[in-house]
């Protein structure tokens, strides 16, 4: 989400402002300083991530299941994050809640571009969590090897319960008997 987010931001400035020297004066001078620091904050959020899956993976391996978000919060959380964004920047840089960012000319098409951001990270979430789940049932197969497997196919399904080296054998009982 936190990519789409600003990748979705990062467009909206460059479609408003499509000439670099007014899009970085703007970026100046709307607080956008800390996008020195994004490649940062996006590898602890890609390092959530990985811990997130092999959280997911973990719990699979001991029973458990993941538990999937819906598309209603994959629709929500991404619009609602750029619009908190739009409005934290501003607000940081004028030293005041500045509850005119939302009514500048790069709020109404971030939000747009929220939604095919949104749909895009639910569909890549939706399948890295598949690939979580898989990854640990590869890891709790029945890892034996393979002349135990041949033995116990052998004892299963051709020799009969009394053939050595097949286990317990039934208990003995007379035979039974034979109607002339």
């Amino acid at each position: 989400m936190l990519v789409g987010v600003e990748a979705a931001h990062a467009l909206a400035y460059r479609v408003v402002f499509p000439q670099a020297s007014l899009r970085g004066a703007v970026l100046a001078a709307t607080g956008h300083a800390y996008a020195s620091r994004l490649p940062l904050v996006l590898a602890v959020g890609g390092a959530v991530a990985i811990v997130g899956l092999a959280a997911a993976v973990a719990d699979v391996v001991r029973g458990g299941s993941v538990h999937e978000l819906g598309a209603g919060a994959f629709a929500a959380l991404p619009p609602l994050a750029f619009a908190l964004q739009e409005l934290l920047e501003l607000s940081l840089h004028t030293g005041h809640v500045a509850w005119h960012a939302f009514a500048t000319p790069t709020f109404l098409p971030g939000l747009a571009l929220q939604l095919p951001f949104a749909l895009l990270a639910f569909f890549v979430t939706r399948v890295l969590l598949r690939a979580a789940v898989k990854v640990a049932r590869i890891l709790t197969r029945d890892h034996r090897p393979v002349a135990a497997a041949r033995v116990r196919y052998f004892c299963n399904r051709v020799a009969s319960p009394l053939q050595p080296g097949c286990g317990s054998a039934a208990p003995r009982a007379p035979p039974l008997a034979v109607g002339i």
